[in-house]
């Protein structure tokens, strides 16, 4: 890779990085997404009855997000995008799981047969971008950088909102933005802020540990931050199907339409990641990885319906950590990846993570969102925008971030449409592709592309 690439990045995609530094950057993609991996879990399994049973659907989480995040990285016979892709439990699955699972308890069910037909189906659902991966290609025309780009800010600012709530103590906190809760935050951004500005790579390189770990003792010393052990289960070992396989083809379509939906969110965030760890997105190379990122997304719910963890997607946190840190070293997400499994196998660990205050995450996480958003307007401003371009982006943008910001626009609509567009993300990406298939492109934008190929074909 030529100097020119790696101009901002202490370490390339393909750059070998010495255990250390790998660690250190490993651990800080591992706090950006700690948060994201374990909520859903907690969640679901809050609304579903499912506490007696909370802490195996964590661990779980975190062994399936790790085994993802490893293949992601290794990129072996085709599986993974070989990029630093950290797996985590998607979100987008919260709405369709829940109802799935009151449907069961309807019935009749246990806990047990709950999490019997939630893990059945989706490991049957797990096929859908196993599938779709396999057409990447025929589907290029779909995933422009306009779509992409769109889908990545989209992406940003949902978790940019997570960040504030967080940032504030958390959406049941009694304390809610007092100014204990905003000063911590604060403080930990701005450690972070000023380490990544740092021209030493050291600095730069452990940015989010030390800011979390300054914002850690700053709560400790006012009073807000208590220790409260490492829990008594030391070892964890993981079986398939512990509680058996169910199916049901009712409970099966929304997850089914959500995973598809999922994979618009996991194509941005690939491009994202691409383009920060300087690789083209125009060439047969990122659509291979395009291919195999996906690939490896369906095996990752597949492992983690096995193991009784809800379905995972590609995170775009990291994709703010490779920015601050400079590091896009692929071996790096080995690491990221041996730290989840280890966190899975070995409770304590997990546990120990899980007690950072709330407002310390808000603020760490705050740079790193903001960067998610950068990278999207970055990939949507590489061409000049038409306006056609322009009209795409203006009502993705606006359907979008006004059902993010309006839930209740959805109220009346039947609770499927509500379960796969409730998101920014998905609502703004299904927008955005439909208007780009129905809007004819302009003749001059068209004209421009094709002699921009012939041009390109002469110089080959």
């Amino acid at each position: 890779m030529s100097e020119e690439k790696n101009d901002t990045l202490l370490y390339g995609l393909e750059q070998k990085i010495p255990p250390l530094p790998a660690f250190f950057s490993a651990l800080q993609h591992v706090l950006a997404g700690l948060v994201g991996i374990i909520t859903p879990p907690l969640i679901i399994g809050a609304a579903l009855g499912l506490g007696e049973w909370m802490p195996y659907l964590i661990s779980m989480s975190l062994l399936a997000s790790g085994i993802g995040t490893f293949l992601q990285a290794n990129r072996v016979w085709g599986i993974g995008a070989g990029m630093i892709c950290m797996q985590g439990t998607s979100f987008a699955f919260l709405g369709v799981a829940i109802a799935g699972g009151m449907w069961v308890k309807g019935q009749g069910g246990t806990p047990q047969d709950i999490m019997a037909m939630l893990f059945g189906v989706n490991a049957v659902a797990a096929l859908v971008p196993i599938i779709v991966s396999r057409f990447i290609e025929p589907l290029k025309k779909i995933f422009t950088p306009i779509i992409t780009g769109s889908v990545i800010a989209l992406i940003g600012i949902s978790l940019i909102k997570v960040s504030v709530i967080n940032w504030c103590g958390g959406e049941q906190a009694k304390d809610f933005a007092s100014m204990s809760n905003i000063a911590l935050g604060a403080g930990t951004l701005g450690v972070i802020v000023l380490l990544s500005c740092a021209h030493n790579r050291w600095l730069r390189l452990s940015s989010v540990v030390v800011g979390i770990a300054i914002g850690c003792l700053a709560a400790a010393f006012t009073g807000r931050f208590h220790f409260s052990g490492a829990g008594d289960v030391w070892f964890r070992l993981p079986a398939l199907f512990p509680f058996g396989f169910q199916f049901n083809s009712a409970i099966f379509l929304p997850i089914a339409l959500v995973s598809l939906v999922c994979i618009l969110e996991a194509v941005g965030d690939l491009t994202a990641n691409c383009l920060i760890s300087r690789q083209s997105i125009d060439d047969s190379a990122f659509r291979s990885r395009l291919k195999g990122g996906i690939l490896a997304d369906g095996i990752s719910c597949l492992v983690a319906a096995m193991l009784c963890a809800f379905p995972n997607t590609t995170f775009a946190q990291n994709n703010g950590v490779i920015q601050m840190t400079g590091v896009a070293s692929r071996f790096v997400g080995r690491y990221i990846g041996g730290i989840l499994i280890l966190l899975g196998l070995f409770p304590p660990f997990g546990e120990v993570l899980r007690q950072i205050p709330i407002p310390v995450l808000g603020g760490a996480t705050m740079v790193m969102f903001g960067c998610v958003v950068a990278a999207g307007i970055r990939i949507i401003t590489q061409k000049p925008l038409t306006r056609r371009d322009m009209l795409i982006v203006g009502l993705a943008f606006g359907f979008g971030m006004g059902v993010e910001a309006v839930p209740a626009f959805l109220t009346h609509f039947p609770p499927i449409i509500g379960n796969l567009f409730g998101s920014a993300a998905t609502c703004g990406g299904v927008v955005a592709i439909v208007l780009n298939l129905v809007i004819p492109e302009e003749k001059s934008a068209a004209t421009a592309a094709a002699r921009s190929n012939d041009d390109r074909a002469e110089s080959l």
